[in-house]
């Protein structure tokens, strides 16, 4: 099979780009004395993930333990959870994982200490914590360094679990103002954290002078994609998936009609001023991407000089790739602009 033979839609990886994307990150953190702990979100691929440990990540970063659980099995051994666990059956899930890895958890409440503490209990195993501090999303985070001392001395206290530090997404004046305030607090009381992880791609190679990190969570970095291109920390050179999809219709001279839809694409659409539509084609720059059905996506040639005919393939580099890897069963993987093969996203849909 060639890529030319491939059904569509399918999301197709390039490795050569991949591989780039992997080493300029691993040796920015390299260079700066940062420990990197990659996001699977992005891709949802064993393989990928050991490959980051393999030049250097220290363990990987998962949102849900079913991601957790798929790289467990595949063999990665360091994992940090960065959302809030909550309840009896996430913690025995975690308490069967937990001797299988070393393992640390992000949290900002009592409920989700409990609930850790609860897998440390039935496992025998000893697990970190982070806690994680607002610095910006109004999401996830405590709002307050009282919030934190209070978490840090209840996880030093607990039997089973072991402070290891802070965490926070995104980096910037307001996660540099919180932990200068924070940390001589926390070495006044003998917790000194030993981890202080801030997440993002987006100004990822600002990370050492953003805040005084000790780790670097991040997960667009390996493919990019359109958002990361328009804040120029990318060029579509460093896109590395891109779904290829057919014109199926032209029902006008301005407007085609692509085999991907909502259940393609990711919906995401672009930060004000940046861009219109919900991605980019790199052989019809002028394109735009500009609604969805479900199977179905519009896209307005008025701006073309060039236009494709019914049954060209086109290339897209959607807005925002993460949730993208979450819609497919499997990607088509390129070496060298050949076609290697299928590759199911074993992490798909693991989202509890």
């Amino acid at each position: 099979m060639d890529l030319a033979s491939l059904e569509t839609p399918v999301p197709v990886i390039d490795l050569d780009v991949v591989e780039a994307n992997l080493a300029r990150m691993q040796a920015y953190c390299d260079s700066h004395g940062i420990a990197l702990r990659p996001h699977i979100k992005t891709h949802k691929l064993p393989a990928l993930a050991r490959r980051q440990v393999e030049l250097g990540a220290r363990g990987i970063t998962c949102q849900k333990l079913g991601e957790a659980e798929v790289m467990v099995e595949a063999g990665i051994d360091d994992i940090l959870m960065s959302y809030p666990l909550l309840g009896a059956a996430k913690a025995a899930r975690l308490a069967k994982l937990a001797p299988r890895a070393r393992f640390r958890v992000g949290l900002d409440n009592a409920q989700s200490l409990a609930t850790v503490a609860e897998a440390a209990r039935l496992s025998g195993a000893e697990i970190g914590i982070l806690v994680e501090f607002d610095s910006g999303t109004a999401r996830t985070g405590v709002m307050t360094i009282e919030e934190l001392l209070e978490l840090a001395r209840a996880a030093r206290a607990t039997p089973g679990l072991r402070f290891d530090g802070v965490m926070t997404y995104p980096l910037g004046p307001k996660a540099r103002a919180f932990l200068d305030a924070a940390l001589p607090r926390l070495k006044a009381e003998g917790l000194e954290p030993a981890v202080i992880s801030g997440g993002g791609t987006p100004k990822a190679f600002e990370a050492h002078a953003a805040a005084p990190i000790t780790e670097l969570r991040v997960g667009t970095y390996i493919y990019n994609d359109r958002m990361t291109v328009a804040a120029g920390h990318a060029t579509w050179a460093d896109c590395a998936l891109h779904l290829h999809v057919t014109v199926i219709s032209r029902p006008e001279a301005h407007r085609a009609v692509i085999d991907g839809g909502s259940k393609t694409f990711a919906a995401d659409v672009m930060p004000a001023g940046m861009a219109e539509g919900y991605g980019y084609f790199p052989d019809y720059p002028e394109a735009k991407l500009e609604r969805f059905s479900e199977e179905h996506g519009m896209v307005d040639l008025s701006a073309c000089a060039r236009r494709p005919e019914i049954g060209e393939v086109l290339r897209v580099v959607p807005n925002h790739v993460c949730p993208v890897s979450n819609l497919h069963d499997r990607v088509a993987l390129v070496k060298g602009g050949q076609f290697q093969g299928f590759q199911d996203v074993a992490a798909r849909g693991r989202s509890q």
